[in-house]
């Protein structure tokens, strides 16, 4: 039988001149109460002191007695950072996390948990209080549904972990994408996916992100990651598209 403690979680962190949040990242990592932790920072080449808060932080990982590990060089975009980290990881599960988003306390004990009830699963998700400047605008992250997953991502990638035997089945990220890999990344498995959810904010998150702030281009690469995956037809991913650029549109009105 398998114990948590044969669990290996490696959380991977991408980063680019982020001097002013990543350290809140790494701390939130550094609390958790968990026997073996691996982490990984992948940089793009930071111009600003994010490496050298990245070099102050090795010895409190060394302290805990987990792996730390880290490189900085230019990318081609997260999914290259992304596939870079993987290239270096060694845990059965595996996570990304923002270098401005943060854990909660115990959440990776809460997930180390539920993934040795869920050993044969494919992704374990939680939920995530999405701020911005502090202040809470959303919350995201609910129980899996196929049905609903193939017309638009509603479980939460940051920070959720992926078991690494899925990436040996169906390779690593596409890096054509820039904003919804990760989603056409969990389609290529099609009404299979199995995931589990813990009903509990385990994550934050900065409401800043790429994916927010850049909406019609998230949704045009959700169209392709659906087709390509062939999870839904060009028509029906067409109008998946159309019909929630109607409901953001709907729901910036309202807001005015």
């Amino acid at each position: 039988m398998t114990s948590e403690s044969d669990i290996r979680l490696t959380i991977i962190t991408s980063s680019f001149n982020s001097e002013k949040t990543i350290l809140a990242t790494i701390n939130s990592i550094l609390i958790q109460d968990v026997n073996h932790l691996e982490y990984i920072i992948i940089d793009g080449g930071s111009a600003d002191n994010t490496i050298g808060i990245v070099q102050d932080s090795a010895s409190k990982f060394k302290a805990k007695g987990w792996d730390y590990k880290w490189i900085s060089e230019k990318d081609s975009g997260i999914y290259n950072a992304w596939n870079k980290g993987l290239s270096m990881a060694s845990g059965n599960w595996i996570a990304f996390i923002g270098s401005d988003d943060v854990y909660c306390a115990g959440a990776l004990k809460q997930y180390q948990s539920e993934i040795s009830n869920n050993l044969n699963f494919d992704f374990v998700s939680a939920k995530a209080k999405i701020k911005i400047d502090g202040i809470l605008i959303r919350e995201f992250g609910t129980n899996f549904s196929w049905n609903e997953f193939k017309r638009e991502m509603k479980i939460l990638h940051a920070g959720s972990f992926l078991n690494v035997k899925y990436i040996h089945d169906f390779g690593m990220f596409d890096e054509s994408f820039k904003i919804t890999g990760d989603y056409e990344m969990l389609l290529r498995k099609g009404k299979n996916l199995k995931v589990a959810f813990i009903d509990d904010f385990l994550v934050e998150m900065d409401g800043g992100g790429v994916s927010n702030t850049m909406v019609v281009k998230s949704f045009r690469e959700a169209r392709r990651a659906k087709v390509t995956s062939n999870a839904r037809s060009l028509v029906l991913a067409s109008f998946d598209y159309y019909f929630v650029l109607l409901k953001v549109g709907i729901k910036r009105i309202l807001m005015r």
